[in-house]
């Protein structure tokens, strides 16, 4: 993959973004969050994790919110999953 190529990882995130974006910002985010969480596989969540650590502009804003609610920095109280 060339370094201008769209992970799958992030061609995801940022679709699954758009399904979200009538919502206010902090709830989609939550919303992509679990639905990730749900439905990715664990390789995938740290693949999308790494991606928005190392080049955040390649997402959808909704969708880099989502991943940073997923990182341990950010991770989500037990009572809001």
């Amino acid at each position: 993959m060339g370094a201008h190529e769209e992970s799958p990882q992030t061609r995801m995130a940022n679709e699954i973004a758009v399904q979200f974006r009538h919502q206010p910002a902090d709830k989609a985010a939550t919303a992509i969050a679990a639905h990730i969480r749900q439905f990715w596989d664990p390789r995938m969540r740290a693949d999308l994790l790494h991606r928005a650590a190392t080049a955040p502009a390649s997402f959808d804003p909704l969708a880099l919110a989502a991943a940073r609610l997923l990182s341990p920095a950010g991770r989500e109280s037990p009572a809001t999953r």
